[in-house]
């Protein structure tokens, strides 16, 4: 069970970091985001460096989100059965041995760029399964009253990691190169698991449902996607979800492509890492922005003004050369996306019960990053058959679609509080 209340007001609650369940959760997600920081420059700049192929270069993007589109639902309804911290343990251990494969392979002179999107989706594939288990996990250490205040940490540490981690990326892949550099995520899911394996509370707030057969799993997948779908505000959650994911999987597929074809920044410059933390700090400023606005706007108005942003500063990115501009509107972009995901989980997290978390929240993201692998492809695909400044105004395009469905949705008339 878990070592706080889940009843009672925040206010007689002690701090979540009080907490040692909690502060071992937060430090193996910590270390886990440090590695995937590192990763999220260096994969990008590898196989673009072994194929000069903006398409296998958004392929090995869209691989890390590409499984949720396969294993979301079953890993949703499997994660609300078993034990969670088997599945997170077993997740981190795979996830370190394919990272662990590159390396590996450049020692021996056998790195494909087909190896290193392998990897990729392998790794995507390992997240599928982490996040369907810690979607449960959290709100059972901390209790349902301090999921706002647990994930804002969580987000908030992982957003401060990624502004400083893609240039210390940048500086390890130009001094070792970016196929040893993925060796520190690798050594990151070890440390990571370690600290997820020691934690004593239970990661359920009930035992878990006894196994049953493939009947039974088709059944509780269709429980999940009723609960989600009867909520309107989670519905149009989800929906705006997957646009923004669309638009996203657009732009940060691309990265290494326009920092290199429209900022003129070399891949092996230390450099190259300032358009990822542009992103990352949008990010901050998102997850520092967004427990301020619930005191005055509903979930809905929160939404509905970040994906209003969106394509007004992407325009600015798909058109302008001047990096100070572009690095600019990156931030803002990112901030706006940073918004739209995380009050989107905090909704879901909030509203569902014990038993239906790993499907509800599993399902919601499946729908919702499904659009990210669509979106690198479309993009790479743009961007190798004309150039990078097209595939950033069909983001931008992305963008406004996702805008005007927000107006269009239940949550331009949500009049609902996020408390």
């Amino acid at each position: 069970m878990s070592e706080t209340p889940t009843t009672g007001s925040v206010e007689a609650q002690p701090h979540v970091f009080r907490d040692r369940s909690f502060r071992l959760f937060f430090t193996a997600r910590t270390i886990a985001v440090a590695g995937a920081a590192v990763t999220g420059v260096a994969m990008p700049i590898l196989v673009f460096d072994i194929s000069r192929s903006p398409f296998l270069t958004s392929l090995a993007a869209a691989g890390t989100v590409l499984p949720y589109l396969v294993f979301g639902l079953f890993a949703g309804a499997v994660a609300d059965r078993v034990n969670r911290r088997t599945v997170i343990l077993c997740a981190q251990a795979l996830a370190a041995l394919a990272l662990a494969s590159i390396p590996a392979a450049q020692a021996l002179g056998v790195l494909t760029a087909w190896h290193a999107v392998g990897v990729s989706m392998c790794i995507g594939t390992c997240f599928v399964w982490f996040d369907a288990a810690a979607f449960g996990a959290l709100p059972a250490l901390v209790g349902r009253q301090r999921i706002p205040a647990a994930n804002s940490a969580l987000w908030t540490s992982s957003t401060l990691i990624d502004v400083v981690f893609p240039a210390i990326a940048g500086v390890l892949v130009a001094s070792i190169g970016p196929a040893y550099a993925l060796g520190a995520d690798a050594l990151a899911y070890v440390l990571a698991g370690l600290a997820m394996a020691s934690i004593g509370a239970s990661f359920s707030m009930t035992p878990a449902a006894p196994k049953k057969s493939g009947t039974g799993i088709a059944r509780d997948i269709r429980e999940g996607l009723n609960f989600l779908w009867q909520s309107p505000l989670l519905r149009a959650l989800t929906g705006v979800g997957f646009v923004n994911s669309l638009t996203q999987g657009a732009v940060t597929a691309l990265l290494v492509v326009y920092a290199s074809e429209r900022l003129g920044i070399s891949t092996s410059s230390p450099m190259i890492g300032a358009v990822w933390t542009a992103v990352s700090v949008g990010g901050v400023v998102g997850a520092l922005v967004l427990p301020r606005l619930p005191a005055q706007w509903p979930v809905g108005a929160i939404t509905v003004g970040a994906l209003t942003i969106a394509p007004v500063v992407l325009f600015v990115v798909a058109t302008t050369g001047n990096a100070g501009a572009a690095i600019t509107a990156l931030v803002v972009y990112s901030g706006c996306a940073t918004v739209t995901i995380l009050n989107g989980i905090g909704a879901r997290q909030r509203l569902t019960p014990d038993r239906l978390q790993g499907r509800v929240n599993t399902t919601a993201r499946m729908v919702a990053w499904g659009g990210s692998p669509v979106g690198a492809l479309i993009a790479g695909a743009i961007a190798g058959r004309w150039d990078i400044g097209t595939a950033y105004l069909v983001a931008c395009i992305f963008a406004l679609v996702g805008a005007l469905f927000a107006w269009a949705s239940a949550l331009r008339t949500d009049p609902y509080p996020h408390k």
